[in-house]
């Protein structure tokens, strides 16, 4: 029997699976948890250690036609998978399933994370836009612990079969997201011929008056220009230097930071053909497109010369080693939440850092909500998020007045404003400010919580008010980093 002062522990089964453009793979990870916090203590859960326990090989994704998945293929390869690995759905506990890239787009993408999490354990669901990919993707490669390491500002590129994702760091922060129609399958070969070209290297061929069209010979010297002219998008991109006629690559908003990029790291499985980290067995998969061209074109390309390259710490499975650490954290004494809207499951988590001065903080907010539907919302469907406060000033009544009005303005930008309104802090200023809301707006639902520390791109389950007026705060982080 534990006595009240003995640390308890716990292990969790975690699994991640990453359906993306070109590939799929699932990694098996193990957390040991552990109750940090003395006998008569409120309980502080922790990972205290991590462990990859099984990855599978790299699989070609399943495809029924081009516009959907063959959702049978994609169960039937993770449940082989979980047999290799010697685990049971019911064993996991926690992790993701990620669809990614052109996947994501497909007609039954939802339909297959849903199938997938009833099916293969208890999922933390997600289907990651492009935004969001490039955030999991730089955790992953390693580039988000370089830049918190060193302070320099990195950008990491992970280029798949259909998009190339940039996401931006400096000291561990992020700066901003980009996401370009670059990738190894946006040309596809068979038997020394082209068998398709996508929608966007058209409109590129079309500006340039170029004819390439499919059952060409994949010798033509245009494809070179091609991926040449790519890499040199990437470099524009970075320097936030598009040009009017790169805008049929771009997808989404364009760049959006405002640092100088000093570093830069690819990941993905174009960064697999720069560096070949994997073993020659371990992929199944066999590419037959223009991945290896665009990758020596990377290599090669005067524009991207005047970064610094870091190796990434994983190539083409940066993005499944983002599924699965949980923690669990208690919320509690000072917190204003409606018990009518707990739980709530998989909520995003956008952070807007105040650098200790309010102005500044509150200027920022309208921007941040706007943003945040942007990476979360894109399809406007409701998808509601969290806003983090951080690094906040001293606030006195009159100030959290004013950021409470600010906060109440600002979610009528959302889809769905009248959703509940959910702030987390890191100070112990919950529950005047969610009083303060209530005050102002009395129909609006709140759930304000702090003592919690998250990350951008982190999400959190916040569940069922206890006896003692706490509320336990479960921080789902999509990638494997410390």
């Amino acid at each position: 029997m534990l006595k009240r002062y003995d640390a308890q522990k716990e292990n969790i089964i975690s699994a991640g699976i990453d359906i993306g453009t070109s590939t799929t793979k699932l990694v098996i990870s193990r957390f040991s948890l552990m109750n940090m916090a003395g006998g008569t203590h409120m309980p502080r859960i922790e990972i205290i250690e991590k462990e990859v326990l099984y990855q599978s090989p790299i699989y070609r994704t399943p495809l029924l036609t081009a516009s959907s998945i063959d959702i049978e293929a994609v169960e039937r390869l993770v449940r082989e998978e979980y047999i290799s690995a010697g685990i049971k759905p019911g064993d996991i506990k926690t992790g993701a399933v990620i669809i990614t890239g052109e996947t994501a787009t497909k007609q039954n993408a939802e339909e297959m994370v849903h199938y997938l999490s009833d099916h293969a354990g208890d999922f933390l669901v997600a289907t990651a836009g492009p935004d969001l990919e490039g955030i999991i993707a730089a955790k992953g490669s390693g580039a988000y612990e370089f830049s918190k390491r060193t302070g320099k500002t990195v950008a990491n590129i992970d280029i798949g079969g259909g998009t190339a994702n940039a996401a931006v760091y400096r000291s561990g922060r992020l700066c901003g997201t980009c996401t370009l129609h670059i990738g190894g399958r946006l040309i596809e070969f068979e038997d020394s011929k082209i068998k398709t070209i996508s929608p966007p290297v058209q409109k590129i061929l079309h500006q340039w008056g170029a004819a390439l069209k499919t059952g060409d010979s994949r010798n033509q010297p245009i494809i070179k220009k091609l991926t040449e002219y790519m890499a040199e998008v990437i470099g524009r991109m970075l320097r936030k230097e598009l040009h009017q006629d790169d805008m049929p690559l771009l997808l989404g908003h364009e760049p959006n930071w405002t640092e100088n990029i000093e570093c830069i790291m690819f990941s993905g499985g174009i960064s697999e053909c720069l560096y070949q980290y994997e073993k020659a067995d371990s992929s199944p998969a066999q590419y037959d497109d223009i991945g290896k061209t665009l990758a020596h074109s990377l290599r090669n390309c005067g524009e991207l010369d005047s970064f610094n390259w870091v190796k990434p710490k994983e190539t083409v499975r940066a993005t499944v080693l983002g599924a699965g650490t949980q923690t669990t954290e208690i919320s509690g004494a000072t917190i204003h939440a409606e018990e009518d809207e707990l739980p709530i499951r998989n909520l995003p988590v956008y952070q807007i850092r105040f650098d200790n001065d309010l102005e500044k903080g509150l200027d920022q907010i309208p921007d941040a909500v706007k943003k945040a539907v942007e990476i979360y919302d894109p399809q406007k469907e409701g998808q509601n998020f969290a806003l983090y406060l951080t690094a906040l000033p001293y606030l006195g009544f009159r100030d959290i007045q004013e950021l409470s009005a600010v906060l109440l303005k600002s979610i009528e930008a959302k889809p769905l404003p009248n959703q509940p309104l959910v702030v987390v802090l890191e100070s112990d200023h919950a529950k005047v400010l969610g009083q303060t809301m209530k005050v102002q707006e009395s129909q609006q639902s709140i759930v304000c919580i702090d003592q919690i520390k998250v990350e951008h791109g982190d999400y959190i389950d916040i569940g069922h008010l206890l006896q003692t007026n706490v509320v336990p705060v479960v921080i789902k982080t999509l990638t494997f980093h410390q």
